[in-house]
């Protein structure tokens, strides 16, 4: 099958989906859209290359890496995650990257990239009157970033980073842009991006890939942005089974949905549908080597 669409950050693999995992796939293969499911931890990360294996002729991919929220003890709203198994689900006691485990994952077929992986300070708000324990918070979640920065080099795949300023800033985006700078050798993708303007002009000027997902359908915050990147710099997402897109606002989201997202970007930048399709499809293909 050669997909029309690819959702390059998507989890059926998740809680939130529990005993349906292969009828959403099956949904998201007829509906013309290949996927690649993306770990968090070391349970998810086993469980999407699991996932990935039962597919050896179809566009189901994984992604393995430890999310830099579960290097500590989490600081997640479950209302923000849409309630439910889903969002207590994302909860960690805190893990410590164990690198042979992560690389030996990484080495896997139908592994396309590392991840997801990289900075989350927008949870330091429940503890900003404690100074010492962000800066701990911090140093924990770039350690476990540089070690996969590190598997990425070796298996040579790309980066799927997961970055999150805190509040409206771009702090954690530029200490990101500074841990990746002597690193050029290394492909890297932003997923969920949500940075200023001008942190977008220095990521392309970096040669950064970027991932939109439903939050365009509903919000204009990104329309300036998703302008200005080129189109062979785009990728899709859904980030399912959150934050589903317009019209499914309120649902549980899928790969499926993916479809909605090619379409607002057609219209933020005045092309079709089948414009935007084709082109972020022979983007992941190009960055993921599928």
């Amino acid at each position: 099958m050669q997909p029309k669409y690819i959702d390059c950050h998507t989890h059926t693999h998740f809680a939130g989906f529990t005993g349906e995992t292969q009828k959403v796939i099956a949904r998201a293969l007829a509906a013309g859209v290949g996927l690649i499911n993306v770990g968090t931890q070391r349970d998810t990360s086993k469980g999407a290359v699991e996932v990935a294996k039962k597919y050896p002729n179809q566009p189901v991919y994984a992604a393995v890496g430890l999310h830099p929220t579960h290097t500590s003890k989490s600081y997640h709203d479950e209302v923000e995650l849409g309630g439910g198994a889903a969002a207590k689900a994302f909860t960690s006691r805190g893990e410590e990257l164990d690198y042979e485990f992560y690389l030996q994952l990484a080495k896997e077929e139908k592994v396309v990239a590392i991840g997801e992986c990289g900075l989350d300070y927008y949870y330091t708000q429940e503890i900003q009157d404690k100074p010492e324990e962000i800066q701990e918070y911090k140093e924990k979640q770039i350690l476990a970033f540089q070690k996969q920065i590190q598997i990425a080099k070796e298996v040579k795949k790309p980066l799927m980073i997961h970055c999150r300023p805190y509040r409206k800033t771009d702090d954690a985006y530029e200490d990101l842009l500074n841990l990746l700078a002597s690193e050029p050798t290394v492909q890297k993708v932003l997923h969920f991006y949500v940075g200023s303007l001008s942190m977008t002009k220095k990521f392309l000027e970096a040669d950064y890939y970027f991932e939109f997902g439903g939050v365009i359908t509903f919000t204009k915050d990104y329309d300036e942005q998703i302008k200005l990147i080129p189109l062979d710099r785009i990728l899709l997402e859904t980030d399912a089974p959150y934050v589903a897109p317009v019209p499914y606002r309120g649902q549980r989201n899928e790969p499926a949905y993916v479809v909605e997202v090619a379409k607002k970007i057609a219209q933020i930048k005045g092309l079709t549908e089948e414009e935007v399709a084709a082109a972020t499809t022979k983007n992941a293909q190009r960055l993921f080597q599928i």
